[in-house]
């Protein structure tokens, strides 16, 4: 019942941020859902909709995340036992990005830097909004995590929201927490974080 409930909010996080791009010429999920339309291969389908892949493609703000991680090959992997912690920027957090990043990506040439940039964003391990925020306040504010890239992020807070710093100095707020997945938890973010 839980995650049915964080579902429905996800969704309703989703729709206000589609109603506010609305007027946008034309944003990145657009795009990524005529990719898909339009792409015939035979990427890897997703089976199990308990699985961090599978609960992200029931949902859709993770669209463009979905599209990312069928293009860079992970599905296999996050489908995997794990478990992992996954901070998954929605749709709106991909339309930040500079035009035209997203489907540079998501291009064949791109796969190496697209793995590195979505790996950066899986922790090893389960751990749940309450551990996060132990761990930022056991550790006088801030707390280092190592993510399945090798790469840093920085977690802290600004009064109740977790913060994450990436390698560069650029911040992402978690906007939903603890999404459960059979092989670990999702928490969504607004941004895409970048390693160095």
């Amino acid at each position: 019942m839980k995650t049915k409930n964080l579902l429905m909010a996800f969704t309703v996080v989703g729709l206000i941020g589609l109603n506010a791009c609305k007027d946008a010429p034309k944003n990145v999920e657009t795009q990524v859902k005529e990719m898909a339309v339009n792409d015939k291969s035979s990427k890897p389908k997703i089976q199990d909709n308990t699985t961090i892949v599978g609960v992200a493609a029931s949902n859709d703000n993770f669209t463009t995340l979905v599209a990312a991680v069928k293009a860079a090959g992970l599905v296999e992997t996050l489908n995997s036992a794990g478990p992992f912690t996954v901070f998954a920027p929605t749709n709106d957090a991909f339309n930040k990005l500079p035009e035209g990043t997203v489907e540079t990506l998501l291009t064949p040439e791109r796969k190496e830097t697209l793995v590195g940039i979505l790996t950066y964003h899986v922790v090893p391990g389960k751990f749940d909004a309450n551990t996060v925020v132990e761990a930022i306040k056991s550790n006088d504010g801030t707390f280092e995590v190592t993510t399945v890239n090798g790469g840093i992020l920085i977690a802290s807070l600004d009064g109740e929201n977790v913060i994450l710093t990436d390698e560069k100095g650029k911040t992402s707020k978690v906007i939903m927490a603890d999404v459960a997945a059979s092989n670990g938890v999702i928490h969504a973010i607004d941004a895409v974080v970048m390693p160095r």
